[in-house]
């Protein structure tokens, strides 16, 4: 606080004047430095506030009465002991985060990089502007999946439309220069669909070929011959963005060096159907701290998940009536409506 420092019994006699900034100097019994808001404090004093204090006849008097030692300072080590770990590994340097470790003296600081990714949009039925002619669909997945990729930490390096050949989805797989690529369409095994033999062509393999999951049940997590991770997401929008979910992300988060993180349940505000042999993943609004499941969630939807806070998981046989419990996968901007 803006005022005095004084040491000992009043009244003080004022010694010198102490700015923020100042290295501060010692008082005897009876002394006082005037003294500014951020300016180091003389050991063993208190303060008292500008307008607690005035000055009759060369001293310092206070109005009230004596404040005891450390009286308005901030003591060293308040917020920070000395050895103590300021920040755990893997935690996402926010701004916030960046000012603490600036504020305990540290310049640098060593961290591990967003991943780096490549997105490849396959389907030769995709128009990327407009209304789409006869015969196509409007692209909805180029326009949304780099923001979900930065929302979940990673970083997109380039977006490429690549046409329904094999020779246009080796040469886009090879070309990739990212340490993660991710493809939307061309997972099943129709005649135009070529990602499991482009991928297998060029030397890869696949890791995770498809999920007991719906909708996005033909999701594949592959290992290209140097070393870099795929995605291939099924070309339906909400099932792209199910795959996006619980492959791709945890994928970055483990590049990143993040920490899993920790299972979630809410109750449904509604009851809902379980799938025999998959589980589901339902988008849903958190309301009143339940998990209120939108209308609109079929593998080409994306109203539903447009206005969705979570994924409510749903495993095969679970009684889905109002008020039981599910796991819940929040989204990536809608994490702080889980408590």
């Amino acid at each position: 606080m803006d005022g005095w420092a004084v040491h000992g019994a009043g009244p003080w006699a004022p010694v010198a004047e102490i700015r923020a900034g100042d290295r501060a100097t010692a008082l005897l019994d009876g002394q006082c430095v005037q003294i500014s808001t951020g300016a180091v404090a003389p050991p063993g004093t208190a303060i008292v506030r500008s307008e607690d204090g005035r000055i009759d006849g060369g001293l310092l008097h206070t109005t009230g009465p004596t404040p005891p030692v450390g009286h308005d300072i901030r003591p060293r080590g308040e917020e920070v002991r000395a050895g103590e770990q300021i920040l755990e590994v893997g935690r996402v340097l926010t701004p916030p985060a960046l000012g603490l470790i600036a504020a305990a003296g540290h310049d640098y600081v060593d961290v591990l990089a967003s991943s780096r990714v490549a997105v490849l949009v396959l389907g030769d039925e995709l128009a990327h502007t407009g209304v789409p002619p006869e015969g196509q669909l409007r692209d909805a997945l180029a326009p949304q999946l780099p923001g979900w990729i930065e929302a979940m930490g990673g970083h997109v390096v380039s977006l490429e439309h690549v046409a329904d050949t094999q020779s246009a989805t080796e040469a886009a797989l090879v070309s990739a220069d990212a340490d993660l690529v991710v493809s939307t369409g061309g997972t099943a095994r129709g005649a135009a669909d070529h990602i499991r033999s482009a991928v297998e062509a060029i030397g890869g393999d696949w890791l995770v070929d498809g999920v007991a999951v719906r909708p996005g049940h033909p999701m594949k997590l592959g290992r290209l011959a140097d070393g870099r991770s795929l995605v291939a997401l099924p070309g339906n929008p909400l099932a792209a963005v199910s795959g996006l979910v619980t492959l791709a992300w945890p994928l970055i988060n483990a590049q990143c060096g993040r920490p899993r993180p920790a299972e979630v349940t809410r109750p449904l505000a509604t009851g809902v159907d379980s799938s025999p042999g998959a589980h589901r993943l339902v988008p849903g609004q958190m309301v009143d701290g339940a998990v209120e499941l939108t209308t609109r969630r079929g593998p080409a939807m994306l109203s539903g998940i447009a206005i969705a806070d979570v994924f409510a998981v749903i495993p095969p046989g679970h009684v889905g009536t109002a008020g039981s419990q599910v796991p819940v996968i929040a989204l990536p901007w809608g994490s702080g409506l889980l408590v």
